[in-house]
């Protein structure tokens, strides 16, 4: 398994790789800037024109949408033959293109277990008239399109399980299209990476508060409504973007709000797209909120004799009105996959929760420790680490950091099924000890990580994809654990979103009236359904 920080490493080794082979055999020269990169360019159609046709007649399930509405199949070679053509009309030779490469790199993902096809053409627009022009192009044609950045989703978000035509954004627009410092806001093309946009905020004093995988960008996480370990202190994707700019799919373009920090004008259609995963709009702009640099931040570490004495802890720690930064739970498993990977570590191999601490002076740091600490003693804690300077800071975190790279370890050359649930926080520490109870009964191993702060936790079931036993062990744990989580009044995703993995349990979640009137909003704003197909919401049966 190829884990996101590589691929994204991959990523742009191989479309410079190909933007050099391109170039050699392109019939004409385009001028580009010094410093981008023009991925998957094409000298000719020939050149893997074949290849994107074939995807275009294979077969594929057909899914039924809301009543009066067609089933959606497959796209016919003719259909997206006239597609491609009229795309080379409206967007540089070295944008567009169906080589055969670039197709399979932006549909199939070794992260994700729901790779269902990959699409028929993929573009690379420069700005949002380029998106507009393409999305009329499929509207008149009935061609699915389906939104990509940073390649990193885990539930099928770019799958084209009825091909059409992808639009990646993380090739040309990744672009800061505004800065406003003294408004502590910024406006950003979907491609821009968070970890880019940190990079650029930090010599201002401010960043993003948001951390999920690395490699994502703006556009997904606004797509998925993400969030990660700092969640418990500053919240998900939905309380940090003031607006955004939308293609629909007639081609007319929506911003859905000005940038002041409150408005109570009119439906708050911000909110409306986030989450929404390419299914209602494509999203081109993003205003963001931004957050000071804490002034002084520590983190700690302590472990425990069972996962519920651990868990037990969170709640504990909300109702006192501690302000923590991050309070991530690793197992007893987990705890020695870290030991694996690096021994220097030392850290006793239990059930071990690490914690983030930030404030605008040290001794609100120190009394937000000692607090920590003894809510941590009553609950049978063992010793109780917390850092005093940078270097162990880095240290004590490193653990953490880590998590998924060394479970690896745990089974070499496996697959890392992560699941992905959400509780209301009282009632975690049943959750995390039923599923304990569950996974030990299973043959696989299954580390667990949880930002629980937030009651937000992760099962890394590690198995063989090859095998057909272990493949239907994985499903059968991920499918209790979603059960279990929406049992207990919680969600089949905290932060990784629906897509196509998880868009069957939103039935059982939300109850059949709610989906009813999700299709109702999906189908009033896209009647022809092209908008990311087969995602989100459940198959009418």
């Amino acid at each position: 398994m190829i884990s996101s920080v590589l691929r994204t490493s991959v990523l742009r080794h191989v479309r410079t790789a190909t933007c050099h082979v391109a170039r050699r055999s392109a019939s004409t020269t385009a001028a580009t800037a010094p410093t981008k990169v023009w991925p998957w360019a094409l000298g000719a159609a020939a050149t893997g024109g074949a290849a994107g046709y074939y995807y275009a007649g294979q077969p594929v399930k057909v899914s039924a949408t809301q009543g009066k509405t067609q089933a959606r199949e497959k796209v016919s070679t003719k259909t997206i033959k006239e597609a491609y053509e009229r795309l080379q009309k409206v967007l540089p030779a070295q944008d567009v293109t169906v080589d055969e490469e670039a197709l399979q790199f932006h549909g199939f993902t070794s992260n994700s277990y729901h790779n269902e096809g990959a699409p028929n053409i993929v573009t690379f627009p420069r700005n949002t008239q380029q998106v507009v022009e393409i999305v009329k192009i499929a509207n008149e044609l009935n061609v699915p399109v389906i939104p990509v950045a940073g390649l990193t989703s885990l539930e099928g978000h770019f799958s084209a399980p009825y091909g059409g035509i992808c639009i990646s954004f993380g090739e040309n627009m990744d672009n800061i299209v505004a800065f406003h410092d003294q408004d502590m806001d910024i406006v950003v093309q979907p491609g821009v990476g968070w970890e880019d946009l940190n990079a650029f905020l930090k010599p201002h004093g401010m960043f993003f508060p948001l951390d999920p995988g690395p490699g994502a960008c703006i556009g997904g996480m606004v797509g998925t409504g993400c969030s990660g370990t700092n969640a418990v202190r500053y919240g998900t994707m939905r309380e940090w973007v003031l607006n955004v700019t939308a293609v629909m799919s007639d081609g007319s373009v929506v911003k859905t709000r000005q940038r002041p920090r409150k408005s109570s004008a009119g439906y708050d259609l911000t909110k409306l797209f986030i989450g929404s995963e390419g299914t209602l709009g494509i999203v081109t702009e993003i205003t963001l909120k931004l957050a000071t640099i804490p002034k002084e931040t520590s983190v700690a570490v302590c472990d425990f004799p069972s996962i519920r004495d651990a868990a037990a802890v969170v709640p504990e720690i909300m109702m006192a009105g501690i302000q923590v930064g991050a309070v991530e739970l690793l197992d007893d498993l987990m705890m020695k996959a870290i030991n694996m990977a690096n021994p220097r570590l030392g850290y006793e191999e239990k059930t071990t929760l690490f914690f983030k601490f930030s404030g605008p002076d040290k001794a609100q740091v120190e009394r937000d420790i000692t607090l920590v600490s003894e809510i941590v003693n009553r609950h049978k804690g063992g010793k109780f680490k917390y850092a005093k300077t940078e270097a162990q800071k880095d240290e004590l975190w490193e653990g953490r950091k880590a998590a998924l790279w060394s479970s690896a370890l745990l089974k070499p050359g496996c697959s890392i099924w992560t699941t992905d649930v959400v509780v209301p926080v009282s009632r975690l520490p049943d959750l995390i000890e039923h599923t304990k109870d569950d996974v030990a009964k299973s043959f696989l191993p299954c580390p667990m990580v949880g930002h629980v702060g937030d009651g937000n936790f992760h099962v890394f079931i590690l198995f063989d994809r090859d095998s057909p036993e272990e493949t239907a062990e994985a499903k059968r744990i991920n499918s209790r654990l979603i059960d279990r989580a929406i049992l207990m009044e919680g969600s089949c995703t905290g932060e990784h979103a629906v897509g196509i993995g998880k868009k069957a349990y939103l039935p059982k979640e939300l109850g059949e009236s709610t989906i009813d009137l999700m299709r109702t909003i999906k189908y009033a704003i896209d009647p022809n359904g092209i908008m990311n197909p087969g995602k989100t919401l459940p198959d009418k049966e």
